[in-house]
């Protein structure tokens, strides 16, 4: 396998989390005695430019199908991250009614939608066909499509660009990342800007994010790998802030490298040398991540365990992505988590991938009463938590399983 930025040989692994089917593969009922696909998940560190990355083994085309069933409005608290980033960008950038808002993979409009409050024209790009149906829903216009330099110059030639382009939680999703990063230079006005958020590699690592990985997101990426990626189509990095969401990530903004309008803050220079003191750009820094994953491994097995000998009721709550890693790299099924619990009415009645743990919508929690609910989305703690507080009338307690086990 190849770099996807470098070209350099990988040979340095830095987990392996053995094969599991894709993690948003949701089964029906009647698919659960039929066989499962299961790919390989992989992922190693480049030596030379240290993007680390996974190997393209399940297609992206076959990941974002038309039955997508991630949708981004059902976190209130994501919604109100979305909400906040449009007050900062339009105050910040002066958009308005004569600006053009445009976001890569804008899922059911949960963003987009604030820009639309404010009479700012936006356009969503989006490849899952029932996500870009809900945000036309919303009244945005949404284009199905994978973006990349081919759709950019389709869009270019009809007369659209971007002062703004932005995209959330998608540059780790494109197996071809100078394809997708070339696109954007193409369909940035000149005096454009760039934003991109993404789960910051080196918070995974130091916060033992393992089950953050998997088969959609094809690259883990720090400042230094993006800064470089950036660079090699025109772009630069002109601000960068460290963000709280999904357990830290970074949110970067970037211009043509032409444009001088744009002063270079010194955040930039400060997370380039915060990565280089912590040693993102050593091998080293990589190592024994394996062993991190596998005591997680062995401590939630033992809390399932013990916990089943006792007679407890234990349940999950949240079936993301995440989740979906941790289980199944566990060997965790339906014998020791009864059900797990998800407010999106896609998930509902449907079993998770491999595990075959049914997912349920949360009255059936209020009447089972478990004395364990395990919050698979851990990023989402607080909002979980304060929303479920009730499960203390019954002694229920939340367990946390990253970046260590925990009983709350």
């Amino acid at each position: 396998m190849q770099c996807r930025f470098c070209k350099t040989e990988l040979s340095d692994v830095f987990i392996d989390l053995f094969n599991s089917p894709a993690s948003n593969s949701f089964i029906t009922k009647e698919q659960l005695n039929e066989p499962e696909t299961f790919f390989p998940l992989k992922v190693y560190t480049c030596p030379e430019c240290f993007l680390v990355q996974v190997d393209e083994y399940k297609k992206s085309d076959a990941i974002f199908d038309s039955n997508y069933v991630y949708f981004s409005s059902y976190s209130t608290s994501w919604l109100a991250h979305a909400k906040q980033y449009v007050d900062k960008m339009t105050a910040r950038f002066g958009y308005s009614s004569n600006s053009q808002v445009i976001e890569v993979a804008s899922n059911d409009g949960y963003l987009l939608q604030y820009f639309k409050e404010k009479s700012i024209p936006v356009l969503g790009i989006e490849p899952t066909a029932n996500t870009a149906e809900a945000a036309k829903e919303k009244g945005i216009e949404s284009v199905v499509d994978f973006f990349g330099v081919r759709l950019a110059k389709e869009l270019v030639t009809k007369g659209i660009q971007a002062d703004l382009l932005l995209g959330n939680n998608v540059l780790a999703h494109v197996p071809d990342i100078l394809d997708f990063v070339g696109g954007m230079k193409y369909i940035l006005k000149n005096d454009g800007v760039i934003t991109m958020e993404f789960p910051h590699l080196m918070q995974l690592v130091d916060k033992n994010q393992f089950d953050t990985i998997y088969h959609e997101h094809f690259s883990y990426l720090s400042f230094y790998s993006v800064k470089r990626i950036f660079e090699s189509q025109g772009l630069e990095m002109f601000d960068v802030e460290e963000i709280p969401t999904h357990g830290g990530s970074l949110r970067i903004y970037a211009k043509h490298k032409e444009d001088k309008s744009k002063k270079i803050e010194e955040n930039v220079e400060l997370l380039l040398e915060k990565e280089r003191q912590k040693g993102l750009t050593t091998l080293s820094y990589y190592d024994n991540f394996q062993q991190k994953a596998l005591r997680v491994k062995l401590d939630l097995i033992d809390f399932l365990i013990t916990q089943k000998r006792l007679g407890k009721k234990v349940a999950a709550y949240g079936a993301a992505a995440k989740g979906n890693t941790l289980l199944n790299y566990c060997g965790i099924k339906s014998d020791l988590i009864d059900y797990v619990v998800d407010a999106n009415p896609h998930k509902q009645h449907k079993f998770l991938p491999a595990s075959h743990i049914p997912v349920v919508n949360e009255t059936h929690l209020k009447e089972n009463k478990p004395d364990f609910v395990i919050i698979l989305p851990w990023n989402l703690k607080e909002e979980i938590t304060k929303q479920l507080n009730y499960i203390n009338d019954w002694g229920g307690k939340f367990v946390i399983p990253i970046p260590s086990i925990e009983v709350l």
